[in-house]
């Protein structure tokens, strides 16, 4: 077991809803925090929250670094900078991201392309860029919170779950890549966890949805979500649903019925 007592955890995606959760759990665990998100002020509150919350935490050991993963010019240079906070990064958790609400047919392509930007294309780049470090090291670990959709698909996410599979395709291949430098990666597959996910996904011309799905509103709280993440990456386990029974049993059912699941997924309420 890989405790992160003591580790370097940058975390994407801190300043809300899973990330805000995982970094409380890793502070509460010990790990010394770099919290990146593009809100400043969102962060400098997570950031205060976490000193205040975790007895002997001091503040030196959460940073603050503003990062826009839709920005792929400054990434290498930002997970420089992340770096030269600890001297070091040793666990790198791939939160930050977009999701999308719209049919397919209605669905502008630049907003296909910035969703998958934000979630793959983001993620990769941070991950390249700690790659060197890394393997010098022979230490390293790779957690991806990508989504049940990620291995299913249901209608009125088409680029979302796009971008999440294409994150499995990826990480399962730098797994394999990796292995003889003893570089760990972990994928998470949450479900509906109660997150402000849906308000804040973006509709087919690119404005913002606004609306929180029942599912989202009734789904695994975050910090729930959040510990079952933190003992995947002390365990190194290499892929983790969390969910109910609806998301994790239709994960199955794709795996071992994939006509069976074609027909219930066009049941589902999707909004």
């Amino acid at each position: 077991m890989a405790e992160v007592k003591g580790k370097v955890v940058w975390i994407t995606g801190a300043s809300s809803g899973i990330g805000e959760a995982i970094t409380y759990e890793m502070a509460r665990k010990g790990a010394k925090l770099i919290l990146s998100a593009r809100r400043q002020e969102e962060l400098e509150r997570v950031k205060a929250a976490c000193v205040a919350s975790v007895q002997g935490l001091v503040e030196e050991n959460v940073k603050i670094l503003t990062v826009d993963l839709a920005n792929a010019a400054s990434l290498e240079a930002k997970a420089k900078e992340a770096e030269a906070m600890f001297g070091v990064v040793d666990v790198l958790v791939n939160n930050g991201g977009i999701s999308q609400r719209s049919l397919a047919k209605d669905t502008q392509l630049d907003v296909d392309r910035k969703v998958m930007e934000v979630n793959y294309f983001g993620a990769i780049a941070l991950s390249k860029a700690l790659l060197p470090g890394m393997i010098s090291r022979k230490n390293g670990h790779h957690v991806v919170i990508s989504s049940a959709v990620g291995i299913i698909s249901s209608p009125y996410r088409t680029g979302y779950a796009a971008s999440k599979h294409a994150l499995h395709g990826f990480y399962d291949g730098l797994r394999a890549e990796l292995h003889d430098d003893s570089i760990k990666v972990t994928i998470i597959c949450p479900g509906f966890i109660r997150t402000q996910i849906s308000v804040n996904s973006i509709t087919g011309d690119g404005g913002k949805f606004n609306e929180m799905d029942d599912a989202q509103a009734n789904g695994i709280a975050p910090e729930a979500a959040a510990r079952t993440i933190v003992r995947a990456v002390e365990k190194e386990k290499e892929e983790v649903y969390i969910g109910g029974v609806k998301e994790v049993g239709g994960i199955y059912v794709k795996r071992f019925f994939p006509s069976l699941f074609s027909q219930i997924v066009r049941k589902v309420k999707v909004r």
